[in-house]
């Protein structure tokens, strides 16, 4: 709880500092594209923008680039508390700094222990990236949170599979899945390896497991997707499942324009430029479509140069340190979350997966490869298409439970030193009996 109140002030705290107005700041100028969509809708326009707006949206002109759920959020802040974007931030902060330790200390808790739980959910309430992204109106803070609920939920299906009301858990699993996809529609990629892994872990413990539960996540996403595909297509006389946004990353993710060295952010009005002419009469999901593939010919074009440039995100992605061409809050940022702990997060990362079992194929079987896979799937699905440090994001959230194992067992090694050299076991063995 006290930890749960820590995360909670210092997600207010950066919540009232950006105040309520919605200005760019580093890595989140999507929050004005939401605040003005959520200003349109409450008006009654429909999900429209009143101006030319990103990516190529005329003004008037439908849009499906932006999250339905995220745009839904704010408009239910403010219908009912007037167009004060800090009212959303407060609310946001308190959802997300209440939730996203708990369902840390919740992982951490199935997989390493109780200790190991608390020291995550502490390395989660403060994680500077956190804080600074937990009072943006962008979708990140309940993405992360669904993408925690997820994998809580997966590894309480392996670790109790006997529990009582399983098909409420397969449902569950299915809300957080929909959820994710409605926030991020890139999630849908990942469910394919998570379901998969989740089949095989439960086979390997119940040779009786029935594989058609399975379907029930599958079949509640598809219902959460549905309306807003039925709505798309209404609007844009063609088939769009969910977002028009995955051509434009594409395109622009992996066009000629790098060459071999890709740059996370390109000058205003470079990206729009970089559309060929002859498309841009076309509406947002017709350019999507062509713009995808508009990339996919770009990358058979030249292979040799997409597979140089997609290494050259590598980078990018896993920038730790701080940059000149960055501000001074993204360097903070950086340097005070991801910086400091992610020889950590690798370190307990591949000391718990050996230590998962003594034998290959029992250590796929562990929870701990679930966490592994998507790590692993997350980043390559990034560094092959469109890198930005905020899209790392998820995966420091999954990975701070190994964070904090690395730091229990280096907390319990030096026990093991003062033990043995510098007579401090009574002291040893009376912390030792309090942490178990």
């Amino acid at each position: 709880m006290v930890i749960m109140i820590l995360s909670v002030l210092a997600r207010l705290a950066g919540a009232v500092f950006m105040g309520n107005s919605v200005e760019e700041l580093p890595g989140t100028f999507d929050q004005i594209s939401y605040h003005l969509l959520a200003q349109r809708v409450l008006g009654g326009y429909g999900f429209s923008f009143g101006q030319d707006w990103w990516p190529l949206t005329a003004p008037g002109a439908p849009t499906a680039h932006w999250s339905y759920l995220y745009t839904f959020y704010l408009v239910m802040v403010y219908a009912i508390f007037g167009v004060h974007p800090l009212a959303g931030r407060i609310i946001q902060a308190l959802i997300f700094g209440l939730l996203q330790p708990y369902l840390t200390y919740r992982i951490g808790n199935r997989l390493f222990g109780k200790w190991v739980g608390l020291v995550s959910a502490l390395l989660a309430a403060g994680y500077a990236y956190f804080i600074y992204y937990g009072g943006t109106l962008m979708t990140e803070p309940f993405y992360i949170l669904a993408i925690l609920w997820v994998f809580d939920t997966c590894i309480g299906l392996v670790t109790q599979p006997k529990a009582d009301k399983p098909l409420r858990r397969w449902f569950l699993l299915g809300i957080g899945m929909g959820l994710a996809v409605l926030l991020r529609q890139v999630f849908l990629l990942m469910i394919p390896v998570i379901l998969l892994w989740l089949g095989w872990a439960l086979y390997r413990r119940q040779p009786s497991f029935r594989f058609v539960s399975l379907l029930v996540p599958l079949l509640v996403v598809a219902v959460m997707i549905m309306p807003f595909t039925i709505y798309n297509t209404a609007r844009f006389g063609r088939v769009v499942l969910l977002n028009t946004n995955a051509g434009f990353a594409f395109f622009w993710g992996n066009h000629p324009y790098y060459g071999t060295d890709f740059q996370p952010i390109l000058p205003d009005g470079v990206y729009q430029e970089l559309i060929p002419q002859e498309l841009r009469g076309l509406d947002e999901a017709a350019l999507d479509q062509a713009l995808l593939g508009r990339a996919m010919q770009n990358i058979m074009d030249n292979p040799v140069r997409y597979v140089k440039l997609s290494i050259s995100r590598i980078r990018d992605f896993f920038m730790f340190w701080p940059s000149p061409d960055s501000g001074r809050i993204s360097n903070v940022s950086r340097v005070a979350s991801f910086g400091i702990l992610w020889p950590f997060m690798l370190a307990g990362l591949i000391v718990s997966w050996w230590k998962a079992d003594k034998t290959p194929q029992k250590r796929l079987d562990s929870p701990v490869t679930l966490l592994v896979l998507f790590i692993v799937a997350y980043s390559v699905l990034h560094i092959m298409t469109w890198t930005l440090i905020r899209y790392r994001l998820p995966i420091d959230a999954v990975a701070l439970p190994f964070a904090g194992y690395a730091i229990v067992l280096i907390d319990r090694r030096w026990l093991h030193i003062g033990q043995r050299f510098f007579g401090f076991e009574e002291v040893s063995k009376s912390v030792q009996a309090v942490r178990e």
